[in-house]
């Protein structure tokens, strides 16, 4: 009986082979089936991890830029507020002071009227030639003399409204020199 089993044991033996050729394999198999499996879930944790923090710092620059962008907008509507209440105290300034110039031009004028009304009445009063000749010599001074004077104070009135109503608008100036520059020195 010993010699039977010895011939049924090669079958035996190939099936106990290819069984256990099997079941390596299939271990290998499932051995690779885990570790693809680990791999792919890791290349996927790995994945959603770097899309996440790429679509965070999107979000985060996305941000700043908006936030950058409104700044930006309420400098620009600051600047131009103080360019309008500047325009509008510089207009506001040269209109009175016009008002003053146009005042001290009447007044002038009147003064000059008043003065030539006297030289007038002087002139009919007078009982020689040579009389005449000095009160309008005597007028043309005087005259010539408060038009000088007058006009004078007229041009420093002038010159000083000028300096006054242009200043709202010169410190504007420099206000944007300064915001300009600061840019270029940084």
């Amino acid at each position: 009986m010993a010699e039977t089993t010895s011939k049924t044991n090669p079958a035996e033996k190939v099936a106990r082979i290819a069984t256990e050729t099997t079941a390596a394999g299939v271990a290998q198999g499932k051995k690779m089936v885990e570790e693809g499996s680990a791999r792919a879930q890791k290349l996927m944790t790995d994945g959603a991890t770097q899309a996440r923090a790429a679509m965070e710092q999107g979000v985060a620059q996305a941000s700043k830029s908006a936030e950058d962008l409104m700044k930006a907008a309420q400098d620009a509507m600051d600047f131009s507020r103080g360019n309008v209440e500047a325009l509008t105290r510089a207009t506001q300034v040269y209109m009175a002071g016009v008002q003053d110039l146009g005042k001290q031009a009447f007044a002038m004028l009147q003064g000059m009227a008043d003065h030539a009304v006297e030289s007038a009445k002087a002139l009919a009063a007078v009982k020689s030639l040579k009389e005449a000749a000095d009160v309008q010599s005597a007028f043309a001074k005087a005259g010539m003399e408060r038009a000088m004077s007058e006009g004078a104070k007229l041009q420093e009135a002038s010159i000083k409204l000028v300096e006054t109503s242009s200043a709202p608008i010169a410190a504007r100036v420099t206000v944007a020199f300064e915001k300009v520059s600061k840019p270029l020195a940084a």
